[in-house]
């Protein structure tokens, strides 16, 4: 069985953490993120760090409080130092440009692609790059996902919209 509860959550100096019955919010530089908290686990606040404790001793209730602790040690790293991701542009006239709250893609279909970007949630252009920031990992990896939908990346000639990180596995075309 996991042990992920078990491992405290750091509070940085300049992160405000406050604990209500239901709900906890985490404030920082990067903005302000809130979560239900299950009713199946307690979160304790001491000497600057938090600590999670299934109500029983049931394995939903362990599992509960692991998860609970990953996604409050997401909120408190976000509002901290933020989340990024990076996707990567490829092919010929495919491009992109931001502007506002809207970003504009051409990936070679008969029409651009306008994408409206959510709240909490930033897109910058660099060259053909584009990078999604934003302090909630979970709306950052939704957005990246989202325009990776658009055109995703093809196994013959590689164009699409991946992810920086991502590996596309090429393969041959047909030999007569």
């Amino acid at each position: 069985m996991s042990r992920i509860a078990n491992a405290p959550v750091r509070v940085p100096e300049k992160v405000e953490v406050t604990i209500e019955p239901e709900t906890i919010r985490v404030t920082g530089p990067q903005g302000e993120l809130e979560q239900p908290v299950h009713p199946r686990v307690r979160i304790e606040e001491e000497e600057g760090a938090l600590r999670f404790r299934p109500t029983d001793s049931s394995r939903k209730s362990v599992a509960f409080a692991g998860t609970m602790r990953s996604l409050v040690n997401n909120m408190v790293t976000g509002v901290s130092e933020g989340f990024e991701r990076r996707l990567e542009i490829n092919g010929v006239g495919y491009r992109a440009d931001a502007k506002g709250q809207t970003l504009n893609l051409q990936l070679g279909f008969s029409h651009p692609v306008a994408y409206e970007i959510p709240e909490g949630v930033s897109v910058a252009v660099e060259g053909n790059a584009v990078v999604v920031r934003g302090a909630s990992k979970e709306a950052v990896g939704q957005v990246a996902a989202d325009i990776r939908s658009f055109r995703p990346p093809e196994p013959y000639k590689g164009k699409g919209i991946r992810l920086a990180d991502e590996r596309i596995i090429r393969k041959e075309a047909k030999k007569k």
